[in-house]
């Protein structure tokens, strides 16, 4: 079997010698799978440490199956020998993308305790607790053999890529004589078409010239017939124009008039609706302070009310205790009486037993007279507590009276209030149709004004209609002397470079077909062609567009 190349690659390597200090170095890696010398095991993993500036830096490293499975239980590996090396040069390929940075986070070790002694390449992962190797392999320096051997392999890729330089040079080369010879070859066939070529212009270019010379007297003599018929057609509707100016600016003058006149009769009747607006608000305000006012008295009448029949209900509540007392000392005095009536049956009984009972008349008498005088001072207070009664009715009905002017008022100051509203309401409403009126009159002042600026639009748009067609007609004017002039040099210059006689040429292709210049067709005027409004700015030249405009076709 033949060795599987698996890596090669250069690789930036933290160097670290005993005697000397640690230095970066680019060193090749090279990773492969030969054949074993062991026939119980296919193949071996060998990496070569080498380095393309120094021939005879070289380190080898053999591992087989068994010396994996070692290595395995010393590091603590976790895969097994056929995937090892995939792994190893994942590690590789994470140190090449780490080593341009400043801090890489992979990083490879080759540490030595002096130069051509084994020494231990490591892999090792920083991070912010600790340098994590993930694995380090020992590698021996190459023998004299092991280096002429290297050396031997290296002399015969070199010489192999030398041979395949030289044959792409050979083949280079004889490409390029190929291409040389060709590009020769067309350049003599160009040369010939270019001299046939020359041959053939000045031929043309005589028989042109003849032709020409015939063509500008035409062409001469039709640009002064048209020359005299523009000028002519130019003065006509330049009278036109001027007339048909001066009308429509009249017909604007007086409408402008008219409308100025609208607008002030419309400013007058805005400012008699203003002073009309202010009388209404005027009032408004003052019948909305009256109606606040109503409301306040009907408020305050309606707590006095309250507070009337409040007293109204105590008064019936004391007239009631009163008729209940009265009633008690009805009772009494009913009793009363009853007494004195069996006092007088006793004291018939008595004066019947007057001789019998003499010494008891004087303590009768003296009773009697005490009855009686009960008798008297119940009347008395009987009387006062009718007295009290009759007074509290005429409280009661003075009240009852007062109550019934307060509901009087309250009705009509209700009323007030509603007819105060009822007027307010319509106040309100004609204030909204005079405000509606004097909005329809804006809007009214408002489209006449756009009315007037519209027409003064218009005339400054046919005052620059006007300007425009002069503008046009100077210009028609001018091209007409600069053609004159550039047929003029034209026919002096034609003989002298040939950029004029292909010019020429130009010329004479397009007046072959027919008559050169324009039909008087173009010349008519059209109702639709005249107005030239926003053709051209003020003051800017007109163009072949421009020109267009007036002789349409």
């Amino acid at each position: 079997e033949m060795t599987e190349l698996l890596f090669n690659k250069r690789l930036q390597v933290l160097v670290k010698n005993k005697d000397t200090d640690e230095r970066r170095s680019v060193i090749r890696i090279s990773i492969e799978l030969q054949p074993s010398s062991n026939p119980v095991h296919r193949k071996d993993l060998v990496v070569r440490l080498t380095d393309d500036s120094d021939f005879y830096f070289l380190y080898n490293l053999v591992i087989s199956e068994e010396d994996f499975q070692s290595l395995k239980v010393q590091q603590g590996l976790l895969i097994d020998f056929t995937s090892f090396p995939q792994k190893f040069i994942d590690l590789l390929e994470q140190c090449i993308s780490e080593q341009d940075k400043e801090n890489p986070r992979f990083l490879l070790q080759l540490s030595s305790a002096f130069d051509h002694s084994p020494s231990n390449l490591n892999i090792v992962e920083t991070n912010a607790f600790k340098h994590l190797t993930h694995l380090s392999l020992k590698l021996l320096p190459g023998s004299d053999t092991d280096i002429k051997k290297y050396l031997a392999t290296c002399l015969s890729t070199v010489k192999e890529e030398k041979q395949q330089l030289e044959q792409k040079l050979r083949k280079t080369e004889e490409d390029l004589t190929r291409q040389l010879n060709y590009a020769q070859q067309t350049l003599s066939e160009k040369s010939r078409e270019l001299d046939k070529l020359r041959s053939e212009w000045t031929s043309q270019t005589t028989s042109l010239s003849s032709r020409h010379m015939q063509d500008l007297t035409a062409e001469r003599e039709k640009a002064l017939e048209i020359q005299a018929r523009l000028q002519q057609q130019n003065e006509q509707l330049r009278q036109e124009l001027e007339s048909s100016h001066h009308r429509s600016t009249q017909q604007l003058q007086s409408k402008v008039s008219e409308l100025e006149t609208a607008n002030r009769e419309l400013i007058d009747k805005k400012y008699k609706s203003d002073s009309t607006i202010r009388d209404l608000k005027a009032k408004l305000a003052s019948l909305e302070e009256e109606c606040q006012r109503s409301k306040q008295q009907v408020l305050s009448l309606r707590r006095e009310n309250s507070t009337l029949d409040t007293e109204c209900h105590e008064k019936e509540r004391l007239v009631n205790q009163l008729q209940t007392r009265v009633a008690v000392f009805e009772q009494e005095i009913k009793d009363k009486e009853q007494l004195v009536l069996r006092t007088k049956e006793v004291l018939e009984a008595t004066q019947q037993q007057k001789n019998s009972v003499e010494g008891n008349v004087e303590s009768k008498q003296l009773q009697i007279s005490k009855l009686e005088a009960t008798v008297r001072s119940l009347s008395e207070e009987l009387i006062k507590a009718n007295g009290i009664i009759k007074k509290l009715q005429g409280d009661l009905k003075t009240l009852i009276g007062k109550i019934k002017v307060k509901n009087t008022v309250t009705v009509s100051q209700e009323k007030i209030l509603q007819e105060t509203t009822e007027k307010l309401q319509r106040e309100q409403r004609e204030l909204q149709d005079t405000q509606q009126q004097l909005r329809q009159k804006e809007e009214e002042v408002m489209k006449l004004k756009e009315q007037l600026e519209a027409t003064v639009q218009k005339l400054d748009e046919s005052r620059e209609v006007l300007k425009t067609n002069e503008n046009v007609i100077t210009w028609l004017n001018k091209q007409l002397n600069e053609n004159q002039f550039s047929r003029k040099q034209e026919t002096f210059g034609m003989f002298e470079t040939p950029a004029a006689a292909s010019g020429v040429t130009g010329i004479s292709a397009h007046n072959s077909g027919g008559p050169v210049g324009l039909d008087s067709k173009y010349f008519e005027r059209r109702d639709d062609s005249i107005p030239l409004r926003g053709l051209l700015p003020t003051g800017a030249k007109p163009t072949a567009s421009a020109a267009s405009a007036y002789f349409p076709g």
